[in-house]
């Protein structure tokens, strides 16, 4: 009769993955990153529809800007094509960047894994410097203090990226993994930035430490954890990888899996009050 109820146990044990606590680290992983690509999908399609089709089929003058800081502006041939530069390329990045994280197409389509990654760090890179440009050249930001943290972001993107390159480019695989998984981060922190905000107001039922030129104590909290955040994770989870005392990994795979549930809000929240109501 024990042996049956250990049996059971287990297999019980083994179905939820909390035979190795490893195990239980990468499932907490797969569950951030599958909706981390729900979210970006969502996010490209919204791109698509909103921004880039009309574009394609009608010009600058058929897409709605109503709800950006600074849309087009006419006579301003230079800074319409940069914010064009700045808007499309994020459904290229949006649909292959969270497919350069995930292990199993890194490890069976290397061919592809590389390519995309170049695409993915270059059109980072050109979404950094045109959205520096809007927001200090062109002036599309709602104040100051509120600007600085996503400039960081970019300033960081374009950092990280570069570092990321030069070590693919180099075969120290090791540094550069870290450091893609940090662009990654990085090159979605205005991505995540509004899922943060969006699932503030969800959970605090509207504005709570926030004002209409983001420069709130909450606007300007999540003006830097929506990227500053992720990325302290991301080093716990390699922390955790080359840990050996299972209490710790477990820990941190509590942690992710938090982190996917504030995700999961956020692409809801920002699903329902950004992206859908422009779409339908």
């Amino acid at each position: 009769m024990n042996d049956q109820v250990n049996t059971l146990g287990l297999s019980f044990k083994r179905r939820l993955g909390l035979q190795s606590p490893q195990a239980l680290l990468s499932k907490s992983v797969t569950s951030w990153l599958l909706v981390a690509l729900i979210g970006q999908w969502l996010f490209a399609i919204y791109v698509f529809i909103v921004f880039a089709f009309p574009f394609v089929t009608g010009g600058i003058e058929s897409v709605d800007f109503s709800t950006m800081i600074t849309g087009s502006v006419d006579g301003d041939s230079l800074g319409n094509t940069i914010l064009m530069a700045h808007l499309i390329p994020a459904i290229v990045i949006s649909m292959g960047g969270v497919l350069q994280v995930i292990p199993q197409v890194r490890n069976n389509y290397l061919r592809f894994h590389r390519w995309n990654g170049r695409v993915f760090l270059t059109l980072g890179m050109v979404g950094a410097l045109t959205g520096l440009y809007l927001t200090w050249g062109r002036g599309s930001r709602l104040s100051d203090i509120g600007a600085y943290g996503i400039t960081l972001n970019g300033i960081l993107i374009i950092v990280t990226s570069f570092f990321a390159w030069r070590y693919a480019l180099a075969k120290r695989f090791d540094v550069h993994r870290r450091l893609a998984v940090h662009a990654f981060i990085l090159i979605n922190g205005v991505w995540t930035f509004r899922l943060y905000l969006m699932g503030w107001f969800v959970v605090n039922q509207g504005p709570n430490g926030n004002s209409g030129t983001l420069d709130g104590p909450a606007d300007i909290f999540i003006s830097y954890a929506c990227y500053m955040l992720p990325m302290l994770v991301a080093e716990l989870f390699f922390w955790a990888q080359r840990q050996r005392e299972k209490y710790r990994v477990i820990g941190v795979s509590g942690v992710l899996f938090l982190g996917t549930i504030i995700t999961a809000i956020g692409v809801i929240a920002a699903s329902l009050f950004m992206w859908f109501p422009r779409v339908m």
